[in-house]
């Protein structure tokens, strides 16, 4: 476990870890390397020079102009605010049900945002904003669903992550049933955004993205404190001060908000909000969450997925859930298979 560092400011006494502090700003630079280069490649290349000349306000080349403003900024804007909000979602919720496989899409709250948002395409016909207020409601009513289900005097991790996986299960088989019972165009525009993609994304989505992570994002770090204490049990975070319930439901809306937003703005991605805590947390060597590291994490394994989709199959349009999905399983086996073989040993 990393060692814990202490400054005082106007006397109060704030802890930090250095190397989680050195590992968030290094993963803070690799995000801003990646949105660089993520906004000078694409069908046509557009020189860093220009780039930069056009973020500080003037206008590029006609068509190079549009393209940039109109195509890549939202794109690579949605990509950064996804990832970190998946980041930041399945770190809260690993940490809660102190289980590894806990994560939003695991439980069923992509799968029911994902619900939510299908039904708004594909019969109600609504447009980003109500796509995203749909698929933020499927998401809640999921989580309540699977929270009841879950309670008996509490809620126990294995309860937890067992009907989350059942309700995920239900809401898989509707989400396939209201693709094959749409109209065909209409399916297979609902089926590309089901794969989760950043194809296409506009300032509306990037709006839906920052007004979620500006509300969601400072709030799961204020209670970031409760959500370490809690991870040591109810019993001890009780005697610390902290109410346990109380605490839990309040995160646990943090996280469902922040899934369902995610969900909202780039689709049900896979992978990303189960593998980024893992991977901080190796990073940054603690046994508790990360938030900042697995945020940052998420942004780089989303960004990166995206860009991968790019230079790979540069005249297609491969989304980035389709190389999230594919990386994730691999890293996931080959987790659950260093694990299996530690156990038997």
């Amino acid at each position: 476990m990393s060692a814990r560092s202490s400054i005082r400011v106007a006397g109060l006494s704030l802890r930090y870890s250095p190397r989680a502090f050195a590992t968030s700003a290094l993963l803070g630079v690799l995000v801003v390397v990646l949105v660089g280069y993520a906004l000078t490649v694409g069908k046509f290349t557009i020189p860093v020079g220009q780039v930069l000349s056009m973020l500080t306000g003037t206008p590029g080349p006609q068509g190079v102009d549009y393209v940039f403003r109109a195509v890549r900024m939202p794109r690579v804007l949605t990509g950064v605010l996804v990832g970190i909000m998946f980041g930041v979602a399945g770190d809260i919720i690993q940490s809660l049900s102190r289980n590894p496989l806990g994560s939003p899409d695991v439980l069923g709250f992509g799968g029911g945002a994902a619900t939510g948002a299908l039904l708004q395409i594909l019969v109600f016909g609504g447009g980003a904003a109500a796509v995203a207020g749909s698929a933020i409601a499927g998401a809640f009513a999921t989580a309540i669903l699977v929270y009841v289900i879950a309670y008996r005097r509490g809620v126990v991790s294995y309860r937890l992550v067992l009907a989350g996986i059942g309700i995920a299960a239900l809401l898989a088989a509707v989400n396939r049933y209201l693709l094959i019972s749409a109209d065909l165009n209409e399916a297979y525009r609902a089926a590309v955004w089901l794969t989760g993609s950043l194809l296409d994304r506009t300032w509306d989505h990037v709006t839906i993205a920052t007004v979620a992570a500006a509300v969601l994002i400072p709030a799961a770090f204020v209670l970031s404190t409760r959500l370490t204490l809690l991870e040591m049990g109810d019993d001890t975070s009780a005697g610390l001060g902290v109410t346990p319930e109380r605490s839990r439901a309040a995160l646990f809306v943090i996280a469902v908000g922040l899934t369902g937003a995610a969900v909202a703005s780039a689709g049900p991605i896979a992978f990303v909000a189960l593998a980024a805590p893992h991977i901080a947390r190796r990073l940054v060597n603690a046994a508790g969450p990360s938030l900042a590291a697995s945020g940052l994490v998420g942004a780089v394994l989303l960004l990166g997925a995206d860009l991968a989709c790019q230079q790979v199959f540069p005249t297609g349009d491969l989304p980035a859930g389709v190389a999230t999905g594919a990386l994730g399983g691999l890293y996931l086996a080959i987790v659950l298979g260093t694990r299996w073989r530690r156990a038997v040993r």
